[in-house]
């Protein structure tokens, strides 16, 4: 199995696998996808309703359809909702680091990721804000994450937040934006 940044060769309609993980290694999230294609923003993966997901001591089937990219440059990957899912979240946008991708066979590939605790995202009802920045303190000092990790963390998840609030693209929530039509294509 090969590591890079880069996808490889993938196919729209491929599996795949979102592995998640802690910085100390432990198991986060494991999630299903279909491969659609890539844009100038990165890799995008169609996550579809009734997919199950699981971590450790968690697991459900999915709620709704939505999107997941995983971006060209940047320190997170970014979940998009349109109005079919149940919750008031619209983007998700984990901050993250380590990503790699797997090919495990034809048609089959993984997605791996450091899940660095800090969330930004857009709720329909209480706007755009920052989650989870408890459970970073707490990591940083009981996962010794280095100092310039916190330090590159605290300014990615800045420009995050910028961005969303500023619906700059991909961040764009309109019936047209960018995450919309990568639903759609999903759908199809």
């Amino acid at each position: 199995m090969t590591a890079d940044r880069a996808p490889g060769v993938l196919q729209p309609g491929d599996l795949v696998v979102a592995r998640n993980r802690k910085w100390d290694g432990r198991a986060h999230w494991v999630v299903p996808g279909r491969y659609l294609g890539e844009d100038i923003h990165g890799w995008w993966i169609f996550q579809g309703a009734g997919e199950f997901c699981s971590r450790p001591g968690a697991a459900f089937y999915t709620a709704s359809d939505c999107v997941l990219l995983v971006p060209r440059q940047g320190e997170f990957v970014a979940t998009f909702y349109d109005d079919s899912y149940p919750g008031d979240y619209r983007i998700y946008v984990d901050l993250a680091t380590a990503h790699g991708w797997n090919s495990v066979r034809p048609g089959v590939t993984e997605f791996h990721m450091i899940d660095m605790d800090l969330d930004v995202i857009r709720s329909t009802t209480h706007g755009v804000f920052v989650d989870d920045e408890d459970e970073f303190e707490e990591h940083s000092r009981t996962m010794a994450y280095p100092d310039d990790m916190v330090r590159s963390m605290r300014a990615e998840c800045a420009g995050l937040l910028d961005a969303v609030q500023a619906k700059a693209a991909p961040f764009d929530v309109s019936g047209t934006s960018t995450s919309a039509e990568w639903l759609r294509k999903g759908r199809t």
